[in-house]
């Protein structure tokens, strides 16, 4: 079953990854990000995303480990 999990995972990552490679290829164009009166860099939307995936996936298993561990 274990093997089968992995398998599943590394699906998924391999999807995003390749999700992420497309849409950047197609959208080149710089980004900003603007929330209230603060304003970020301007960096091309692919990087935009992949850091954001990035973001997602690193709390997801930050998230899981404080579960798995009865710390939340």
């Amino acid at each position: 079953m274990k093997p089968f999990i992995h398998l599943i995972a590394t699906s998924i990552v391999a999807l995003w990854v390749g999700a992420i490679a497309l849409i950047s290829v197609q959208n080149a164009t710089p980004v900003a990000i603007q929330l209230f009166s603060f304003q970020t860099v301007s960096i091309p939307f692919g990087l935009l995303l992949a850091l954001t995936a990035l973001l997602g996936m690193v709390g997801t298993a930050l998230l899981y480990f404080l579960v798995s561990v009865d710390l939340l």
